[in-house]
Order: C-alpha cells, then sequence, then structure tokens
C-alpha cells in the first residue's frame, strides 16, 4: 500500500512539473476580467429580476 501512495506521489510531482503556471500580471489581468464580467452579470441579472418581479405584479 505504501508503494503505490509514494508512486501516486511522484506522479503528481512529474505532472505538477508540467504545468505552466500564470505569472503575477497575468494573473491579476484574469482576476480583474472575472470580477468585472461578475459584476456585469449580476447586475443584468438584478434588473431582468426586478423587470420580471414588476411585469408579474402589474399582471397579479
Amino acid at each position: 500500500m505504501f508503494k503505490k501512495i509514494k508512486q501516486f506521489i511522484d506522479e503528481v510531482q512529474f505532472e505538477m512539473s508540467k504545468v505552466s503556471w500564470p505569472n503575477w500580471n497575468e494573473l491579476r489581468g484574469s482576476t480583474y476580467i472575472v470580477l468585472t464580467l461578475s459584476l456585469i452579470l449580476a447586475v443584468y441579472l438584478f434588473i431582468v429580476d426586478f423587470v420580471l418581479n414588476r411585469l408579474v405584479s402589474v399582471i397579479l
């Protein structure tokens, strides 16, 4: 069992050495994009929910 665990850890280390990690500027840029798009989506969903809520209130 310990042999399998050691083999697993060795394989994980080997695969992690192949990973291309982003540098700080790429990471910061991606974070800004994700936060901006999340904010836009939240505002859009708020507006749609508000309009639909008003429509349903008027109809009923």
